[in-house]
C-alpha cells in the first residue's frame, strides 16, 4: 500500500512539476500533505507508526543520499578556497541557533535544560533541499548558493555529537560515552574518504574501465559501499556520506559529472518517499495536541532563532544585505531533524513525545514556509539583475 500511494503521488508530482517550478507550489508540500491525508490518524490508508522500521529506514537513506550528492557538488579545493562565509555560519551560527532555541524551549515551553538543549541541537541543522529553487538557480549569487550548500552539508554531522550527548544527559545516563561517539565519527570520515579514493584509483588501472552505460553507476556503487561499510563498522552514516561526496568531487571529476543528474534524481526520489512517510505520522489531531506555547516556539525557531544567530555571525563579513537576508531566512529543517527526532522516540526519555511533537511541528512549518518562498526569493535576485544600475559606484554585493 505504501508503494502504491507513493507511485500515485509521484506521478502527480511529475505532472505538476513544471507548474511548481514557476509558482510557489511545492512538490515537497504535496508529498507532506499526501502523507498527512493518508496517515493512520486521518484516512488510515497507510498504517505507519513512529517506531515502524520503514520510517527510520527511509529517513536515514534519504538523508544519506542528500548528503552524498551535496558533498559531490564541491571538492576539497572549493571548500578550502571559499570557507570564510560557511565557517561563520557553522562556527558561530550553529551554536547560537542551538542556544537561542534551547532558551526559548526552556522558558516558554517549560522543558528541562537537558531536553531544551536536545531540541535545540535537533533543530539547529538546515537542509537546502526544501529551498532547491534558490540553491539551484544560477541567477542567485554563487557565494550564497555555496554558503547554503556547504553549511547544510556539514552542520548535520556537526550537530550529531550534541544530539547524542544531550540525549544521554536527558536519559539520565552517568556515562556519556564520548569515546564511543568520537570513534563513530572518526570511522565515518575514514570510510567516506578511503572508499571513494580507492575506487577511483582502481578504475584508473589499465585492466579496469567503466563503459559509458555503466559510468553513472560508478558513484552509486561507491555510495552504497560507503553506506554498507558505515553500517557494518558502526561509523557515522552522515559524515561518511558527505565525506564520500567531497572525495569523489575532489579526485574523480569524471565520475562526478557522470553521476550528477542521475544521482540527484535518486536523492530526490528517496527524499519524497521519506516526506510521504513522515507526513503519515502527523494529523490534525496530532497538531491539535500541541499547546499554544508549542506553536509559538515553532514559529520562533524559524523566524527568530536562526535569523538572529546568522545576523550576529555575519557582522563585518562583507556579505551583501540581500544575500544576508536570504541566508538568514533559508534555514529549513529537514531530514537530519527528522532522523534525530526519531532517535528521541527510540530513546524513550522523559518528555520524548512532547519533544517529538515540537520537532515535527517545526519541520512541517519549515517545509511549507521555505519550499513555498524559495522561488520568490530566487526571482528577486533575477529581477535585480534586470534593473540597470543608477549609480555605478553602488556596492556589487547588494545585487
Amino acid at each position: 500500500m505504501l508503494l502504491l500511494c507513493f507511485a500515485v503521488v509521484l506521478l502527480l508530482a511529475v505532472l505538476v512539476s513544471s507548474l511548481a517550478h514557476r509558482t510557489i507550489l511545492s512538490t515537497a508540500v504535496l508529498f507532506l500533505a499526501a502523507g498527512i491525508a493518508l496517515g493512520p490518524q486521518t484516512s488510515g490508508v497507510l498504517d505507519l507508526q513512529a517506531d515502524s522500521p520503514v520510517v527510520a529506514l527511509l529517513a536515514e537513506l534519504a538523508l544519506f543520499a542528500v548528503l552524498f550528492t551535496d558533498g559531490m557538488r564541491v571538492g576539497w579545493t572549493d571548500l578550502r578556497s571559499a570557507w570564510r562565509l560557511p565557517g561563520r555560519a557553522l562556527g558561530w551560527g550553529l551554536p547560537l541557533t542551538l542556544a537561542i532555541t534551547a532558551v526559548v524551549a526552556h522558558y516558554l515551553v517549560g522543558l528541562d535544560w537537558p531536553q531544551a538543549l536536545l531540541i535545540g541541537a535537533i533543530l539547529a541543522p538546515t537542509d537546502p533541499v526544501f529551498a532547491s529553487a534558490l540553491v539551484g538557480n544560477q541567477r542567485v549569487p554563487a557565494r550564497l548558493r555555496h554558503l547554503l550548500n556547504v553549511e547544510s552539508g556539514v552542520n548535520d554531522g556537526l550537530a550529531l555529537p550534541f544530539v547524542m550527548v544531550f540525549l544521554a544527559i536527558a536519559a539520565g545516563s552517568g556515562n556519556l560515552h564520548l569515546d564511543e561517539l568520537g570513534l563513530e565519527l572518526a570511522i565515518g570520515v575514514v570510510i567516506g574518504v578511503a572508499v571513494p579514493w580507492l575506487a577511483i584509483r582502481l578504475e584508473r588501472l589499465k585492466i579496469f574501465s567503466a563503459s559509458t552505460q555503466y559510468e553513472p553507476l560508478n558513484a552509486v556503487a561507491i555510495g552504497v559501499l560507503v553506506l554498507a561499510l558505515a553500517k557494518t563498522m558502526h561509523g557515522n552514516l552522515f559524515l561518511a556520506a558527505f565525506a564520500a561526496g567531497i572525495t569523489v568531487a575532489t579526485f574523480g571529476p569524471r565520475q562526478r559529472a557522470a553521476f550528477e543528474h542521475f544521482g540527484e534524481l535518486i536523492a530526490e526520489t528517496l527524499k519524497l518517499a521519506a516526506l510521504l512517510v513522515f507526513g503519515a505520522l502527523i494529523s490534525v489531531e496530532f497538531l491539535g495536541e500541541i499547546t499554544w506555547q508549542g506553536w509559538v516556539f515553532a514559529i520562533f525557531a524559524l523566524v527568530v532563532a536562526r535569523p538572529v544567530a546568522l545576523a550576529l555571525s555575519f557582522i563585518r563579513s562583507g556579505l551583501g544585505r540581500r544575500e544576508q537576508l536570504a541566508a538568514m531566512w533559508f534555514g529549513p529543517k529537514g531530514f537530519a531533524s527528522v532522523v534525530y527526532g526519531l532517535l528521541v522516540l527510540e530513546a524513550d526519555i522523559p518528555a520524548a513525545d512532547e519533544v517529538f511533537h515540537l520537532v515535527a511541528l517545526t519541520i512541517v512549518l519549515s517545509i511549507v514556509a521555505h519550499s513555498s518562498t524559495d522561488i520568490v526569493v530566487a526571482r528577486s535576485f533575477a529581477d535585480v539583475d534586470l534593473i540597470p544600475d543608477k549609480k555605478p559606484t553602488e556596492p556589487a554585493d547588494d545585487h
